[in-house]
């Protein structure tokens, strides 16, 4: 996971803004660190329970906020970005979109 920062920043606004906080599993770690002593095999295994967790997590979610730090958005915040969507929730942006950028 990137922007270890500014997803603590956004949760703890998110919080004392009144809204209910479903998030990542750690801020404090890094995915390459978490997963790093498993086996390829264990890795994807764990990977694709993370993606599942995640789309639960939307399910029960009203809206999602997107941390695009700079602009970027991963291959799997997209994927969940596209998940949110196909459900009908919001989409919110920590950071404004360029034209034609974040938006799958």
């Amino acid at each position: 996971m990137r922007f270890l920062e500014a997803f603590d920043a956004a949760s703890l606004a998110e919080t004392l803004a009144g809204r209910m906080v479903l998030s990542v599993g750690s801020h404090r770690r890094h995915d390459e660190d978490v997963l790093g002593h498993l086996d390829d095999v264990q890795k994807t295994a764990a990977l694709k329970g993370l993606a599942e967790l995640h789309r639960h997590k939307i399910d029960l979610a009203d809206e999602i906020l997107v941390i695009n730090v700079g602009g970027y958005v991963g291959e799997s915040t997209r994927a969940e970005i596209e998940y949110a969507r196909a459900r009908g929730k919001r989409v919110r942006w920590l950071e404004p979109q360029k034209e034609g950028r974040g938006k799958p």
